[in-house]
């Protein structure tokens, strides 16, 4: 539950991978708060529909729009039918991302480009079909969803991580080369959350177990993750440019410890990685 207001009544919001996790609970809490939200989603269509659904008997505005994230020509495509539809954007959260971690000995060229097209090359193109829109208005707000991987390491993540620090990069270099067009970029870098597919990724997942890993006590839900975003979106963070803001539960200044933190992890239940092979 939402215990912060934040009033996006008349906003233009366009949220990638929103079908799922924690694109779908940012995309729920702007219509919750009063935006219009363009929903993206790649495999994930019911997802997107029954967020569209919940947003509308909310009395709020929505629309889904699929889009293959692999294929630039379709991520143009996106931003030019998202703005059509909003009739502008004043934000745009770039938040569809994959994840496959495998040691680097078992790492294909067709998995490292995959990882980099989706999570790297397709917000890139994204943010560029969108901009003329943002500098028509003089105004816009752009969120970067990278993750704490780009932060600290974990074994066997050396492509996923590679994609999250590109996305810390672009923030910090876009930002400084829009801030001046009054078009603010800032990112947001997750710790774990659950989502649907925990399942799939671990085994035997406890999440009361894994929640004893953190600092905090407790592993996220979507909507902690979605608070901040609507956070760095408002007037509220207009002096934060160009930063990532870690949303992780203390995660990051315990692993920069580094030793023993699978074994922690292990120690707290079967909670262990399945890599897709």
């Amino acid at each position: 539950m939402m215990h912060v207001h934040y009033d996006y009544s008349g906003a233009r919001v366009l949220v990638t991978g929103a079908g799922t996790g924690i694109g779908r609970g940012i995309a729920l809490a702007f219509g919750r708060a009063g935006a219009t939200v363009a929903l993206h989603y790649s495999r994930s269509r019911d997802g997107a529909d029954a967020a569209v659904d919940e947003i509308r008997a909310g009395g709020g505005t929505a629309a889904a729009f699929g889009a293959n994230f692999d294929d630039v020509e379709a991520v143009q495509q996106l931003g030019k039918e998202a703005v059509d539809y909003l009739g502008g954007i004043d934000v745009l959260v770039n938040n569809a991302g994959i994840t496959d971690f495998r040691p680097i000995a078992e790492t294909t060229p067709a998995q490292f480009d995959r990882l980099y097209h989706v999570n790297v090359r397709a917000p890139y193109f994204l943010t560029q079909a969108v901009l003329p829109a943002m500098r028509a208005q003089g105004k816009g707000m752009i969120v970067n969803i990278s993750s704490i991987h780009a932060f600290a390491a974990f074994q066997e993540h050396t492509v996923y991580a590679g994609t999250r620090g590109a996305m810390v990069a672009f923030t910090r270099t876009l930002a400084i080369e829009l801030a001046h067009e009054g078009i603010r970029v800032a990112g947001l870098a997750p710790g774990s959350v659950v989502v649907e597919n925990y399942p799939a990724l671990y085994r035997n997942y406890n999440r009361d177990a894994h929640g004893k890993t953190i600092p905090a006590g407790f592993v996220a839900d979507p909507e902690d993750i979605a608070r901040a975003v609507l956070f760095l979106a408002s007037d509220e963070a207009r002096y934060v440019v160009g930063q990532t803001l870690i949303v992780d539960g203390g995660t990051t200044s315990w692993m920069a410890f580094g030793e023993g933190h699978k074994e922690r992890l292990n120690a707290a239940g079967d909670i262990g990685y399945l890599p897709e092979k």
